[in-house]
């Protein structure tokens, strides 16, 4: 749900000028995203999201000009809770997650741009990681498991 909210609030800051957390609320609560103030607050922060002046003295809420963190958290963050386990053949490599918690996970994938990923699609509870070869799939499975401290 997060992921989904987190989407909506960039699609929303794209395509309305936006000057304040309420009226965000409300464009959120008729997208469907009932809120509280402090999980809106929340997301702000960790989208990057900034208040930036309009040349008649307002202002509203844009990307970071530094083009903020990507949609959810850095993979550092997610893998060593989000990963379960993870097994490949050829270039694709399952990775398993908790219950709800793929598609996070494939986003920070996704926005890591590592060269070695083509793609991911992720499920409820696992995500699978379509690399160029074997090869890049081995340098990936091996990278994740790094990144979640487990041993190689």
């Amino acid at each position: 749900m997060k992921t989904q909210r987190h989407t909506a609030i960039l699609k929303i800051i794209r395509h309305t000028r936006v000057a304040s957390q309420e009226q965000l609320r409300e464009l959120l609560r008729s997208d469907g995203f009932d809120v509280t103030q402090a999980t809106l607050s929340r997301d702000i922060r960790e989208l990057g999201l900034a208040k930036v002046a309009t040349p008649d003295g307002g202002s509203h809420y844009a990307a970071s000009p530094e083009g903020g963190q990507t949609v959810g958290p850095h993979l550092a963050q997610l893998l060593p809770t989000m990963l379960v386990s993870s097994d490949g053949v050829g270039p694709l490599l399952v990775v398993k997650t908790p219950a709800g918690a793929a598609q996070s996970l494939g986003l920070a994938l996704d926005g890591a741009g590592w060269a070695e990923i083509i793609g991911t699609i992720a499920g409820d509870d696992a995500v699978l990681v379509i690399t160029r070869s074997e090869k890049a799939r081995r340098t990936v499975h091996a990278r994740l498991r790094e990144l979640a401290g487990l041993a190689p």
